[in-house]
């Protein structure tokens, strides 16, 4: 027998890491709010840490913005080297048949 797994949207996830910030009985909180005080721990952290990018949804990676300019610009980079390296095979190419 399987239970299938809650999922939290961004929004509830936000909500209910800022009423933790604004109590002080964090296990009342979280029985309200029907999760595991652990999860509720875990969200605070990862809002701490990431704030509104902490809850990206299923898949994708949490980063701070920094980071996420750093990979898009690892990206670019491998792209524009990719578009290099095909020039250079086709100069390659048409500067032997051309002799």
């Amino acid at each position: 027998m399987t239970t299938d797994r809650k999922k939290y949207d961004a929004a509830f996830k936000i909500k209910a890491v800022e009423l933790s910030n604004e109590r002080s009985n964090i296990t009342e909180l979280a029985r309200e709010l029907g999760i595991r005080v652990s999860m509720l721990y875990k969200w605070r952290k990862d809002y701490d840490k990431f704030g509104s990018n902490s809850f990206p949804g299923n898949g994708i990676i949490k980063q701070t913005a920094e980071q996420k300019l750093i990979s898009e610009l690892e990206a670019r980079l491998k792209e524009a080297e990719l578009e290099r390296d095909i020039l250079k095979k086709a100069v390659g190419i048409f500067s032997k048949s051309g002799r």
